[in-house]
């Protein structure tokens, strides 16, 4: 009888999930699963730190719809991960971590990094585990993944001791079939009629789009908005759901929109720090919560119509029912995209206002026109990141990638390398503050190895700018931690053997981003841009 090795039967049953790629940084706990991979065809990206590894995973799944896998060694292999899943966890993304584990004839000997892994992530997984048995792996991929896309999704864990890898079964043993939801769940026809009562009725309804608005949505969300002809706002992996430029788009005006609303849909938005925890809709406003998590329903901000539903499904429903807009929507509508209009004009002002360096306004234009609609940007950072997100013209449901309620920074090299994997003809871009950059930046060796012609443009102001802010308006006199200075990021860059530039003043910008993408080479432009001090609401209470 013809035999198979465990992590051969494991990455057939990956296959039959779908996963066409799995990321890794190499070890000796892994080595039956990578070899598993080469076996059965899966694509294999190697990165230089685990946590870089573990953000691509995420969004992989983001981009494609499909389980996201990073298989990394045991020990500080497996807890290099745990960042990027406690920032899947808050994003609700499904994704796999597979851990290597030291030997089971090995147990409480004290092995080669001996850990009980599963214990560390109890808290920010749906499913933690160890397979202990070789001809049970294909089971245990079918129950990780029941598990990964359940409700809104979220990443698991299962770690496989190495000789349960390298164990040997029958090469016909079966995998497992139809074991998850394959379809979204909607809401019962009646709740549907009755939430398009309330938006015929209402005066001055709104659409808040949060990451619970999936790529295979977005359609349907705008063919909402358009039929009902009232603004809508994405936040979070929502964003890149609306065409650029599209003139029901809310882009500067959510707070004022949220004060003056009487009717908001929700769709798998999380009422929390970024959205003023609900406490900047007006008080009394109608609230239609929609969320496929139960326990997000009413969280922070009562809601009035709590449902139950994938969200994208929730908004198909409503457009194949048919919605009408109530009297006062085109009044409530023209008198938002007004301010938008005036709001576009004062950041146009500042962009084109003369600077010492470059002003992050006019960073954030050059940097939204030159990634254009079609490309995908992560984007890894603080205060420079918000500004330039506001000119992204980015225009396809997922392409724009942020961390989403955890606020890691380091996502972006990982982000941008599923990215590219993903889609190889695409320009993937990352946003990096300079004190993003210093996190993960090192990735650019990996471009460089793999070829990937990625672009990261550094809005270096050398502090940590959103904390210096926060810092000084309580300690002025004592800060600490604060700076960094503007490093030469750019020639690490070129010395890995990538394209870096240096940029200084502002008309130098677009020529340096129209060399690294000539260049065909991993890039990245470092940009001095102006240290400002605002106000920041992200710690408030």
């Amino acid at each position: 009888m013809d035999k198979i090795h465990g992590g051969q039967l494991l990455a057939r049953a990956l296959k039959a999930e779908g996963v066409e790629t799995v990321f890794t940084l190499t070890g000796g706990h892994i080595v039956p699963i990578l070899d598993g991979c080469v076996l059965e065809g899966i694509n294999i990206v190697d990165v230089r730190h685990e946590q870089t590894a573990a953000h691509a995973a995420e969004a992989y799944s983001r981009l494609t719809g499909k389980m996201g896998v990073v298989a990394v060694t045991a020990g500080p292999g497996v807890t290099n991960t745990m960042t990027a899943v406690m920032n899947a966890h808050y994003s609700g993304t499904p994704m796999l971590v597979l851990g290597g584990r030291h030997p089971v004839r090995q147990e409480h000997t004290g092995g080669l990094q001996e850990m009980d892994h599963p214990r560390l992530f109890g808290s920010m997984t749906r499913f933690a585990d160890t397979a202990w048995e070789t001809a049970r792996l294909a089971d245990y991929v079918a129950i990780a993944a029941r598990h990964a896309f359940s409700g809104r999704g979220g990443p698991v864990f299962l770690d496989i001791p190495l000789d349960v890898q390298a164990g040997m079964v029958a090469e016909s043993t079966p995998l497992p079939a139809q074991y998850r939801v394959t379809s979204p769940a909607g809401a019962a026809a009646e709740v549907v009629a009755e939430i398009a009562d309330l938006l015929a009725a209402a005066r001055r309804p709104m659409l808040f789009a949060g990451s619970g608005i999936r790529n295979e949505a977005a359609t349907a969300l705008v063919t909402l908005a358009e039929s009902l002809g009232v603004m809508t706002y994405v936040n979070s992996g929502a964003r890149g759901s609306f065409p650029f430029g599209h003139p029901l788009l809310g882009n500067r005006t959510r707070s004022q929109a949220f004060a003056a609303t009487d009717l908001v849909v929700a769709l798998g938005v999380d009422w929390d720090f970024r959205t003023g925890f609900g406490r900047k809709v007006a008080t009394d406003a109608t609230v239609v919560q929609v969320d496929a998590e139960p326990t997000k329903i009413g969280w922070n901000r009562p809601a009035h119509h709590g449902i139950v539903s994938n969200p994208g499904r929730f908004v198909e429903q409503l457009v194949s029912h048919g919605v009408t807009a109530g009297d006062g929507v085109k009044e409530w509508t023209a008198q938002l995209q007004d301010a938008e209009a005036e709001r576009l004009v004062a950041a146009e002002a500042e962009a084109d206002a003369p600077n010492e360096l470059v002003g992050p306004q006019h960073f954030g234009r050059t940097i939204g026109a030159f990634f254009g609609r079609d490309s995908i940007v992560a984007v890894d950072g603080g205060d420079i990141v918000a500004t330039t997100a506001k000119w992204l013209q980015v225009s396809s449901p997922g392409h724009v990638l942020e961390p989403g309620p955890a606020g890691t920074l380091g996502t972006g090299p990982g982000f941008a390398l599923a990215a590219k994997t993903a889609f190889p003809d695409k320009r993937v871009g990352i946003v990096f503050g300079d004190g993003g950059f210093g996190f993960n930046g090192m990735e650019f060796d990996t471009y460089v190895r793999l070829g990937l012609p990625i672009i990261g443009v550094v809005g270096n102001d050398g502090v940590w700018n959103n904390i210096k802010t926060f810092h000084k308006m309580f300690y002025p006199d004592r800060l600490v931690a604060t700076d960094l200075g503007r490093r030469p990021y750019h020639a690490m860059v070129a010395a890995l053997g990538g394209h870096g530039e240096l940029v200084t003043q502002a008309a130098e910008l677009q020529p340096a981003l129209d060399r690294a993408a000539a260049s065909g080479l991993p890039a990245l432009v470092n940009v001095h841009i102006d240290e400002t001090f605002r106000a920041s609401s992200n710690y408030s209470a």
